[in-house]
Order: structure tokens, then C-alpha cells, then sequence
């Protein structure tokens, strides 16, 4: 993950090292994601989440598009 100051700057940023864009959350959005995707980490019984339910959890965040497609 990498912060930005602002479009521009990604604008920039892409420019220079020649990268498409990916996407752009907000600090909320990335606050709600890190709660739901590490609130069980540190169950003693913790597993990896499977790609159906990352989808689920994108989807329940109202992450769409290309991007966050997961099939193989």
C-alpha cells in the first residue's frame, strides 16, 4: 500500500515509474478495511480467509471493479 498527498500525486507518481492505476481508498476506507481484515488475527484458532470470503468482505465494503476481482 502507499500513501498519497492527493490525485496529483498519484498522477505523479504513476508518471514517473511508468505504473497503472490501481485503487484509491480513502483513510476511512482503509481504516474499515484494516478492522474487519485483522479482527480475528490474533485468534488462537486464526486461519486465512478464503477467496470467497475476501470477496464477500470486498463486496460488504463496497469494493468493485477490476481491480479488486479475484478470480484467478
Amino acid at each position: 500500500m502507499l500513501l498519497f498527498r492527493s490525485e496529483d500525486h498519484v498522477e505523479r507518481w504513476r508518471a514517473r515509474w511508468g505504473q497503472p492505476r490501481g485503487a484509491l481508498l480513502s483513510p476511512d476506507q482503509q481504516w474499515r478495511l484494516a478492522r474487519v481484515w485483522y479482527a480475528d488475527r490474533l485468534d488462537f484458532d486464526w486461519r486465512r480467509k478464503t477467496r470467497a470470503e475476501v470477496a464477500a468482505l470486498w463486496a460488504e465494503l463496497g469494493f468493485e471493479g477490476p481491480f479488486w476481482d479475484l478470480a484467478p
